[in-house]
């Protein structure tokens, strides 16, 4: 499997330089066997979801998460969604009170976010698959370079990119975004296991004052909305 080419062009483009060749092949075969002989979360077609739905010139915003859903039916390439119809998972619960608390958005009864990702906000865990039922099972297994080289390659770029880091694994991603353009904005996980730390951060408007002061339009984060 060679993951560049699933890829959309542009962001093919955007990661030449920040990516290692023999690292990310392998990768691409170990992801291929993976598929090959189990089940495996996103389905094959959802794998670059977050970088289709959001070239690298409209990326605004950057979500990060950790680990793909490991539920049937949940994960579809976009971190902390799942599709219509699923059940809205914990801490996308408690993002929802956030959103309403923050900006006003009364809480969606579905958890689909691609009307987020179309306005230009990169949903990227930090590995992008998982076996069913097996939480981190790909942990360790190459993505993280490969989702690394994303994050440096928007660094790179002087159009102002917002990161919204919550949790102590994405906060260690701050290390990475150097160039003064952007902005970043740590929270705890909105995890209900964290008592403390998200709810109340007001992570939206953050972002869009953010956004407007770099002279970027803002997000209408109502994810009923696409863009």
């Amino acid at each position: 499997m060679n993951l560049a080419e699933l890829l959309p062009v542009e962001w093919r483009t955007e990661l030449e330089g920040f990516l290692d060749e023999t690292a990310t092949a392998a990768l691409g075969e170990f992801v291929s066997s993976e598929y090959a002989t189990h089940t495996i979360y996103p389905p094959i077609e959802d794998l670059f979801s977050a970088y289709r739905l959001c070239l690298p010139g409209q990326t605004r915003v950057l979500i990060l998460g950790q680990d793909p859903y490991h539920g049937p039916g949940q994960a579809h390439g976009l971190s902390f969604s799942v599709r219509e119809g699923v059940k809205v998972p914990p801490s996308l619960r408690n993002v929802f009170k956030e959103l309403s608390e923050d900006v006003g958005i009364a809480p969606p009864a579905a958890g689909d976010l691609t009307g987020w990702a179309e306005q230009g906000v990169l949903l990227l865990n930090a590995v992008l698959t998982v076996r069913a039922g097996a939480a981190a099972s790909h942990a360790g297994k190459g993505w993280e370079a490969f989702t690394d080289a994303t994050i440096e390659a928007l660094n790179a770029r002087d159009d102002r990119v917002v990161f919204l880091l919550w949790g102590g694994y994405a906060r260690k991603k701050a290390a990475l975004i150097t160039n003064p353009a952007h902005v970043v904005l740590e929270a705890g996980h909105p995890s209900p296991l964290n008592r403390v730390g998200f709810r109340g951060a007001r992570p939206f408007s953050a972002a869009n004052k953010a956004l407007a002061d770099g002279g970027r339009p803002v997000v209408n984060w109502d994810p009923r909305s696409g863009g």
